[in-house]
């Protein structure tokens, strides 16, 4: 059993896909569930310059109770629940906070939408995930 977890949730279809594993997986009731939203910083650049700051910040407040919504559904499911607000890259966000916590499984989402090839091409988190942390990973698979 794992006993730190970490999910990575945004609100998407894909990573209440994600959430709903967490929860299909029976954490025993020891286990923390640290669920991780990232505001994208790279989101918000422009060709010349950024874009506003109030853009950056409603995206940041909206994460906030997104994020919010996912921890009363965990903590509804009975799961100790610690939640993280981080800015910067997702797959950076989650290695780094995998390793500061010593998280034994992370669970992410996924869309199937995309063809296999153009999710390695392009570098999709999952695969990108997979050879950055040391943790196991479970990929939950929207259709």
């Amino acid at each position: 059993m794992y006993s730190k977890i970490l999910v990575a949730y945004d609100g998407t279809p894909e990573s209440k896909s994600a959430l709903h594993e967490c929860i299909c997986i029976e954490p025993h009731a020891s286990a923390v569930i640290h669920l991780l939203a990232v505001v994208q910083l790279s989101a918000y650049g422009m060709a010349g310059g950024y874009a506003p700051e109030i853009a950056f910040t409603t995206k940041t407040q909206m994460m906030e109770q997104e994020l919010e919504r996912g921890r009363e559904q965990l903590a509804s499911a009975g799961l100790k629940v610690i939640t993280h607000l981080k800015i910067g890259e997702p797959v950076d966000v989650i290695g780094a906070l995998a390793d500061q916590l010593g998280i034994e499984l992370i669970i992410v989402g996924h869309s199937r939408r995309k063809t296999f090839a153009m999710r390695w091409w392009r570098g999709a988190m999952d695969a990108l995930l997979v050879e950055r942390v040391k943790s196991s990973i479970l990929v939950a698979v929207h259709a």
